[in-house]
């Protein structure tokens, strides 16, 4: 890849698995994944549409800690990608400060992401469980273990080979839909269907 080229930012958009992914890498088969952070150093991301066996209850039980929001009692803990898997991560509405606080644009959580343009964060610390444990903390989370990221132009090649669509994300395939509906509702922001893709990678 030429270093003159453009660099390609695909922050807060989701990649969508195309169907020839299902004979490489399993984990990937129909995934969508909402991408954190993309720069010319890399990539990272979180699949939105793999729950797991947990739900968020069970999930703040194991850190000795009680849900204290009924709107997310039930809410399922997701497979976020096949590394770290023992770590949580939690998508989230931006979190602004009190206006007493210093600085204006400091999270209220100790590790948080923000993620450009997109009115969400993403937060690895315990203290945003801790807020959720409270009856407090974000409106809208979307809680992962383990994350996916690409090294320096990986995702760019996986990109050419046809290996994923992209599309700007919307919050609300994130957090609103049916988790079985998300492959389908980001295709449809392409205005696809699943039918419409073939398996063998191509150009259109």
């Amino acid at each position: 890849m030429s270093d003159s080229r453009p660099s390609m930012n695909l922050t807060h958009h989701f990649l969508i698995a195309m169907p020839g992914l299902e004979e490489g890498t399993s984990f990937f088969s129909r995934a969508v994944v909402y991408l954190c952070e993309h720069s010319e150093r890399g990539a990272l991301g979180l699949v939105i549409n793999k729950p797991m066996g947990i739900d968020l209850d069970g999930l703040l039980e194991k850190v000795d800690l009680t849900l204290g929001r009924a709107d997310l009692h039930g809410a399922p803990v997701f497979h976020g990608g096949p590394l770290q898997p023992e770590r949580g991560f939690v998508l989230h509405d931006a979190m602004r400060p009190h206006a007493d606080t210093d600085g204006e644009d400091a999270s209220p959580y100790a590790s948080t992401l923000e993620i450009s343009a997109s009115g969400l964060e993403m937060t690895t610390s315990k203290d945003v469980l801790e807020a959720l444990s409270h009856g407090a903390g974000p409106r809208r989370v979307l809680v992962t273990l383990g994350y996916a990221s690409w090294g320096e132009g990986q995702l760019e090649s996986e990109l050419a080979e046809n290996s994923w669509l992209t599309v700007e994300a919307d919050p609300q395939v994130i957090f609103d839909a049916p988790a079985p509906e998300r492959y389908d509702r980001a295709l449809a922001l392409l205005g696809l269907q699943t039918w419409m893709l073939s398996p063998v990678a191509g150009r259109a």
